[in-house]
């Protein structure tokens, strides 16, 4: 269980996932960013994940993105 990854954010644009993601590394947590946009029309967000036991954490730590 401690393996599920949970997504807490999503993102329009690839620099603030990028942030994201880098934040929550150099804080230790585990993250990846997935693209699930649309590749043409560019609709829909970048989703951040962590596993489940950072959740809490990670949320708060990109809270002002």
């Amino acid at each position: 269980m401690e393996n599920e990854w949970v997504v807490i954010a999503g993102f329009s644009d690839d620099v603030r996932s990028q942030i994201a993601v880098e934040r929550l590394l150099s804080n230790g947590i585990d993250a990846v960013a997935v693209d699930k946009r649309d590749r043409i029309y560019k609709i829909g967000e970048i989703e951040i994940f962590v596993h489940r036991d950072n959740v809490i954490i990670a949320k708060e730590i990109i809270k002002d993105l």
